[in-house]
């Protein structure tokens, strides 16, 4: 990954953590309102038109985001370090006829499941704490952080706290792994092109250069740095609204694994699920058989809006800071010297 091992890790764990701290406090009232629009409180009751919680759909859009805080930081930091290490790993391990693409998403489905490990408590926890009823929330805890009594509804759910826990990391990855093997190899493939394009155009300029691999300074550092969060978040956001459409029925699946189901909320109905336990495909099962193919795809836009907001501004910013604690000339070549 370049010269000095360390600082280079150093510089990875920096950049992703500060990434994903600036995305999730931006995005994470879109994440609230798909969890909201996906669990079964949002779906209208036997004999009535309304659900039980669209009177006030808007309400406390950052419930359980203490949590996510706690847990992305690691996690961004995990997932980023383990996807650069193993990109590297596979491009020297692998055949060199292998295609980029399949390397890319080898080294991001490695670096899901290190990081699923460390997001999926607080995802249990954080999507339980979206649909936190207003009666819970403003009880005799109504003080307390909306993260921490999400955390009393999910350990005091029978005793079954490890078999939820490992129940949400399998949905989780079931729902990741499919988005990023579909996300980072259309992201390089993406950004590879936009470079591609900056060249062509900067070509057709005689004399005036290139902003090569030298170290730059002031202004001319200010605008690479612009222009490479520019054209990695345009790749990003572009990719992941294709691979966020796709994976929605499996992100609707993990959504109703992971509720336990306030009553509040869903007026009994999740709880029993909960307390007797299903699979993925028996969730997938009772949606299509509630609401037909569009339960699956319940959300579908909303998941598309926030996750090409969050990936344009994820990758965006962690290549930006990446290069600037590096102290080096943003890269402004094919996809691999952006990344590498």
């Amino acid at each position: 990954m370049g010269t000095g091992e360390d600082g280079t890790s150093r510089e990875v764990l920096l950049a992703g953590a500060a990434a994903a701290f600036t995305v999730d406090m931006l995005v994470y009232p879109l994440d609230t309102i798909k969890t909201r629009y996906q669990s079964q409180g949002y779906l209208p009751r036997q004999g009535t038109e309304k659900s039980s919680l669209s009177r006030n759909p808007l309400r406390g859009l950052y419930q359980g985001v203490g949590s996510v805080v706690v847990a992305t930081l690691p996690a961004a930091a995990i997932f980023f370090l383990t996807y650069e290490t193993a990109k590297s790993t596979f491009g020297f391990a692998l055949p060199s006829a292998m295609p980029q693409p399949a390397v890319h998403a080898l080294a991001s489905g490695c670096a899901e499941l290190a990081s699923c490990a460390v997001l999926t408590p607080a995802e249990v926890i954080k999507q339980n704490a979206q649909i936190l009823s207003e009666s819970r929330r403003e009880g005799k805890r109504g003080r307390e952080s909306t993260s921490l009594q999400a955390l009393r509804v999910v350990w005091g759910s029978d005793g079954r706290v490890t078999r939820r826990m490992l129940a949400g990391y399998s949905a989780l990855v079931v729902r990741n792994l499919p988005f990023t093997a579909l996300h980072f190899p259309m992201f390089e493939f993406f950004r590879g092109r936009l470079w591609e394009q900056r060249h062509r155009r900067e070509s057709a300029f005689e004399g005036r250069g290139r902003v090569g691999s030298r170290p730059i300074n002031g202004d001319r550092l200010s605008t690479g740095l612009i222009e490479l969060g520019a054209v990695t978040g345009a790749a990003a956001a572009a990719s992941g609204a294709i691979a966020a459409f796709a994976t929605t029925p499996t992100d609707a699946v993990k959504t109703r694994m992971m509720l336990l189901g306030d009553d509040a909320v869903a007026g009994g109905r999740q709880d029993r699920q909960a307390k007797t336990g299903t699979s993925g495909f028996r969730v997938a099962k009772a949606i299509l058989r509630e609401t037909g193919i569009r339960g699956l795809f319940r959300g579908a836009m909303l998941r598309v809006a926030w996750t090409a907001l969050g990936s344009g501004l994820y990758l965006g910013s962690y290549e930006m800071a990446k290069s600037w604690l590096k102290g080096d000339s943003p890269p402004t070549g094919n996809a691999e010297r952006v990344s590498a």
